[in-house]
């Protein structure tokens, strides 16, 4: 890592100091505000500008930067990658306190979680339950094939936004629970994104993923057939709205830009395309979050 590279990095560690700046690099701050758009879809689908602002930053530092930072943090201390991993680029040797580090940042937001109404508290806790299951031995279950994309659709894809949702103590309406779930399905798009460019690096390690069992062909395609069926979801929490349904099109022909030049040219891609394609389905899932705002607006 030089600092010509990563001008933004060095100005932080001059900040928070060089033994510091591997902790705040490893919560992914990057991947953030991807995580609070996601968050916050559901608070402004239950509230729209009348959000009350207290709870809303008490919500969104519990679950994006305590719960998912933390979840990032101690994804890293028990992967110890080296190559570059989700919004990390050349990441730092992880530091020897970090997993301790990051299981305070989730114990805190578990606690803290109570301070807000019993919906958002258990749905937090799940997550950080979650967590702890999908990296820690001996469960890991990210390095079981299958259950690895269960935890992340489920955690989130879809509890992301009922969370936020969920902050502001009204009750689940039908729309958002089938965006929700659409959600879940749109990880299983992305997810698979997530580990082809890493494959080497996980099967080094002896992780079993997904890509690895299932393969890079038909792991695409089974994103491909995830993103109908999550666009299947969000057309019905539309129509339950009474909304109109074509405005769902630039969000589909989003991931389909992204996903069938994929499958056409996987065989010849490099890790780095790979990684460029995931950063892509990133501004998908952007457009995806924008458009069921607009739609789903109360």
């Amino acid at each position: 890592m030089t600092e010509s590279r990563f001008p933004v990095r060095r100005f932080f560690e001059t900040i928070i100091g060089p033994r510091a700046m591997p902790y705040l690099l490893h919560l992914r701050p990057l991947e953030w505000p991807i995580m609070s758009a996601h968050f916050l879809l559901g608070t402004l689908q239950a509230t729209g500008w009348a959000l009350s602002a207290r709870p809303t930053l008490l919500g969104w530092f519990i679950f994006v930067a305590l719960m998912n930072g933390g979840t990032l943090a101690i994804n890293s201390a028990f992967d110890q990658d080296e190559g570059d991993i989700g919004y990390l680029k050349a990441p730092p040797k992880p530091p020897r306190h970090l997993a301790t580090f990051s299981s305070i940042l989730l114990g805190l937001s578990a606690l803290l979680g109570f301070l807000l109404p019993l919906p958002f508290a258990l749905i937090n806790l799940a997550c950080v339950v979650m967590s702890v299951l999908y990296s820690v031995p001996p469960p890991r279950l990210k390095a079981r094939a299958g259950w690895d994309l269960l935890i992340n659709c489920i955690g989130f894809g879809m509890l992301t936004p009922l969370a936020g949702w969920a902050l502001t103590g009204r009750t689940f309406s039908r729309p958002i629970l089938l965006a929700s779930v659409g959600f879940a399905f749109l990880f299983a798009t992305l997810y698979p994104m997530t580990q082809i460019y890493q494959v080497a690096e996980d099967s080094r390690r002896g992780d079993r993923t997904l890509v690895i069992q299932v393969g890079v062909g038909r792991s695409l395609g089974l994103a491909l057939l995830a993103a109908l069926v999550a666009h299947g979801f969000f057309l019905a929490g539309v129509l339950a709205l009474g909304r109109e349904p074509r405005f769902l099109v630039p969000s589909l022909l989003a991931w389909l830009a992204v996903l069938l030049p994929w499958l056409r040219g996987w065989r010849t891609w490099t890790d780095q395309q790979h990684e460029t394609g995931m950063y892509w389905g990133l501004g998908a899932w952007a457009i995806t979050d924008l458009t069921l705002l607009a739609l789903l607006w109360p």
